[in-house]
């Protein structure tokens, strides 16, 4: 691998505040978990069944980000501003529409979500108050989520750094005030989140609103655009479903296993998840990167740069998976001092070490498929590696295998997205240049 590279600066440029903002979500949940822990279990507990809902359903609507960022990208390769901002105010109204409906939703059916998730007693209705309250912070979300990607798409990660740090210190403050300084409960916590969301929300908006008048850019919805950006998004849902049954399905063996079994894939799982923030921060700068060159018709500069991504991703995560290799004695310490619980842990972070390379080229490659637009080839190619392992998840249920073959399954699903996304970059089927795929 090449130590050094014209695309070096330009990848950490991008990269580098990605990472940043990646993390503001989790330093919301954590701010919450860190206060709401000091008013008591069933508090706590009703709070980490909500923030799984949450978490769940926004990782679902995360093509919002994506699909805009694309497209965007392209027109702005393409020199055609104009046209990249008006596809920037479609993704936002697509996302208002598909906000409507998850809210309302939300809202309506807390009691029986967090019911569903396992939530019991008092812990119960604490849940369902910060879910039902958190729901009304749903459309700030997902439309943030697409000016988000317009930003992005722009080739500019630094602004929603920016934001998402002045927003985690905002947050704070007002938790601190309302929760331990006026003895508010669960509910204000929440309230607390929702206020800074459509905060953060209006600052985007400004900026959009400010780009768009200056180039006389529309800011009504035209259905045309709407329609095109959703059928983009179906493609980009269609692979997150996949992908989060597959996962779900993961802990669904784990816990027929067996408490421990089920606390040890957890410990590893999150573990997983906090390592996929920093390998998504390449991801995106893909998705801009790659969607630019294109729409500028350098098809020999984003297949170059989409090689030294590949390099940084793939040496990122052999230091990642060392790192981890070496500490999966101790990471579980901080997570539990269940000797048998320590010892599954341990066992199963020496797989999810060894997959770190594998995760992080597929990472890279999932961002460079999507900044091409090839959408419809990563809706296909992860539904086919979801099906795989579901089988295979089918086959360890029967049998009660253990942890070991599970995380050996979850392998096999990683190196088979590998295999299908290696193969399809290898050709030119996805180096289709221009303003719009």
């Amino acid at each position: 691998m090449r130590l050094r590279s014209r695309w070096d600066r330009e990848i950490a440029r991008l990269a580098v505040p990605a990472f940043g903002a990646l993390i503001a979500e989790p330093v919301y949940v954590l701010t919450d978990t860190a206060i709401i822990g000091h008013l008591g279990t069933p508090q706590l507990a009703g709070l980490a069944v909500a923030a799984a809902i949450l978490v769940t359903g926004y990782s679902i609507f995360i093509f919002l980000a994506y699909g805009t960022t694309a497209a965007v990208a392209r027109l702005i390769g393409a020199g055609d501003e104009r046209a990249a901002t008006a596809q920037a105010v479609q993704g936002v109204w697509l996302a208002l529409a598909v906000s409507l409906p998850v809210t309302v939703a939300g809202a309506v059916l807390a009691g029986p979500l967090v019911r569903w998730f396992g939530a019991t007693g008092a812990a119960a209705g604490y849940g369902q108050t910060y879910l039902r309250i958190s729901a009304l912070g749903v459309p700030a979300m997902l439309m943030t989520y697409a000016a988000v990607g317009w930003l992005r798409g722009r080739q500019d990660t630094r602004t929603p750094l920016l934001v998402a740090v002045v927003s985690a210190g905002v947050n704070l403050v007002l938790e601190l005030v309302l929760i331990l300084g006026l003895g508010y409960g669960v509910g204000a916590s929440a309230a607390s989140t929702v206020l800074v969301q459509w905060g953060a929300l209006a600052v985007y908006l400004l900026g959009m609103g400010r780009q768009a008048r200056s180039l006389r850019v529309p800011l009504r919805p035209v259905g045309r655009s709407v329609g095109r950006l959703a059928r983009v998004g179906l493609d980009l849902l269609v692979r997150t479903i996949a992908l989060r049954l597959a996962l779900t399905a993961a802990t669904v063996v784990a816990a027929r296993l067996g408490t421990a079994q089920v606390a040890a894939h957890q410990i590893a799982f999150e573990l997983w998840n906090a390592l996929a923030l920093a390998l998504d921060a390449i991801a995106i700068a893909a998705q801009a990167l790659v969607g630019r060159l294109l729409g500028a018709g350098d098809v020999a500069a984003a297949r170059a740069a989409t090689r030294r991504m590949i390099e940084l991703g793939l040496g990122f995560g052999l230091l990642v998976g060392l790192v981890l290799l070496a500490l999966r004695g101790t990471l579980p310490h901080v997570f539990t001092d269940d000797p048998e619980v320590l010892r599954l842990a341990s066992f199963v972070l020496l797989f999810a070490a060894v997959l770190q390379p594998v995760n992080a080229v597929v990472f890279v490659l999932d961002g460079v498929l999507m900044g091409a637009g090839d959408m419809r080839f990563l809706a296909v190619s992860t539904v086919a590696a979801a099906a795989l392992f579901l089988a295979a998840a089918t086959v360890l249920l029967a049998t009660g295998a253990g942890l070991g073959w599970l995380w050996t399954a979850l392998g096999g699903l990683m190196l088979a997205r590998l295999a299908l996304l290696a193969t399809r970059i290898r050709t030119d089927a996805w180096l289709v240049a221009g303003a719009v795929r």
